[in-house]
């Protein structure tokens, strides 16, 4: 790909790294399979994505819900969009009890 014609979306996955480090494979190689013209490498906590301006922010959003889903993590993840890329955080939720 030639650098006009690609953007750098960053995916912040550090609350996902305590659920194992092979959800964030697992992540990466889904994408991978998913979005077949986007290059992916890892520095740490963030996942690098160059994808081609054709291709929307929206898509990639979508296709890490759908990796939550597959995997059982809807209720326990959700995906935030930030100016640079997206963050993966943890959804928190106080504990009910009835008497």
């Amino acid at each position: 790909m030639s650098q006009e014609n690609t953007k750098t979306i960053l995916i912040n996955v550090k609350d996902l790294v305590f659920k194992g480090e092979q959800m964030i494979l697992d992540l990466n190689r889904y994408l991978a399979e998913s979005l077949s013209r986007i290059e992916i490498s890892r520095n740490g906590d963030e996942l690098q994505i160059v994808a081609p301006t054709t291709l929307s922010k929206r898509t990639i959003k979508f296709r890490i819900r759908k990796f939550f889903y597959k995997k059982a993590l809807k209720e326990e993840y959700k995906i935030i969009s930030s100016k640079s890329g997206y963050l993966v955080k943890e959804i928190r939720r106080a504990p009910l009890s009835y008497y």
